[in-house]
């Protein structure tokens, strides 16, 4: 069978910490590079679907084309990881300073590939930066001023408000990376795994490393919009709720309600897997001059 049972799938959750954590400082700065430039090409390409079909739902539907690559390549994504390299520091699996090495380079990875990406798409849909006119650049400049000043104008209420919807994100975001680990198949992977996503995206909500793609890019095409701005009123504040929604609801829910029938499960495999040995100093020995024949 495809399917993998919630037990077992938390014995992964935390085998995949651990890795995780274990990985070289340029592993996890190429993956995350990678991941959050594959994640930017998504973005755009939500983007781009509903601008055309005036329905954000279907944006939704095809945004997590972007997350599929990067799981199925095992790529790094921090958001990710929030719910999973907690989990093998809590089992003593790796550190808590090897996590937060992770969490740092990883990230630092994911500004570089949204950056590198956002500097080559802004040059694509501005013809080399003479023309202004494509639907896509306002969309950028609206979205990036959205994300910043338009939480700053509410105040603590914004800060507030920002903080929930990236702890919603992540909620989601690594219930899909922990989907991905309930089947066996690569079909099974994708189906399991899109759902989350497209429940995040579909809503609006703040997700940390998109943001890390949205909001430069808003900025290089002429959103008013500082740096202050975007580090103060979005990309941290979303960070803490994104740590918050993955590691709160998906990994320790998790942890939570599946740990002693793992523990009870990987118990019992081993009574099952040792061989019954029989104690001969319980039977009685056999009298002289007899036979198993008589």
């Amino acid at each position: 069978m495809d399917y993998v049972k919630p037990a077992e799938v938390l014995e992964s959750m935390v085998e995949a910490g651990a890795n995780k954590a274990s990985l070289t400082v340029s592993q996890m700065l190429v993956k995350g590079f990678l991941a959050g430039a594959i994640l930017a090409f998504a973005t755009t390409l939500a983007f781009t679907a509903t601008a055309q079909t005036s329905l954000g739902m279907v944006g939704a539907l095809i945004f997590p084309v972007g997350f599929v690559i990067i799981i199925l390549l095992g790529l790094e994504l921090v958001t990710g990881s929030f719910a999973l390299i907690p989990l093998a520091v809590l089992e003593r699996k790796t550190t808590f300073s090897r996590m937060l090495a992770n969490f740092g380079w990883v990230i630092l990875g994911h500004l570089l590939g949204c950056a590198v990406y956002a500097v080559l798409y802004g040059l694509t849909i501005t013809k080399m930066g003479t023309d202004m006119s494509h639907p896509m650049v306002q969309t950028l400049i609206q979205a990036s001023e959205t994300k910043t000043i338009g939480y700053a104008s509410m105040g603590l209420s914004g800060m507030g408000l920002v903080v929930i919807k990236a702890v919603l994100c992540n909620w989601m975001v690594t219930l899909g990376a922990v989907m991905a680990l309930t089947s066996r198949s690569t079909t099974g992977k994708i189906v399991a795994m899109w759902l989350p996503i497209l429940i995040f995206f579909g809503q609006g909500f703040e997700h940390a490393v998109v943001n890390m793609f949205v909001i430069p890019a808003g900025m290089m095409l002429g959103a008013d919009v500082s740096l202050s701005d975007w580090w103060l009123w979005n990309q941290l504040p979303v960070l803490v709720g994104n740590l918050v929604g993955g590691v709160l609801f998906t990994g320790l829910g998790l942890y939570v309600s599946y740990k002693k029938k793992a523990a009870s499960s990987s118990k019992l495999a081993v009574v099952r897997s040792t061989p019954e040995v029989p104690d001969h100093r319980l039977t009685p020995a056999a009298a002289p001059g007899t036979g198993d024949g008589v």
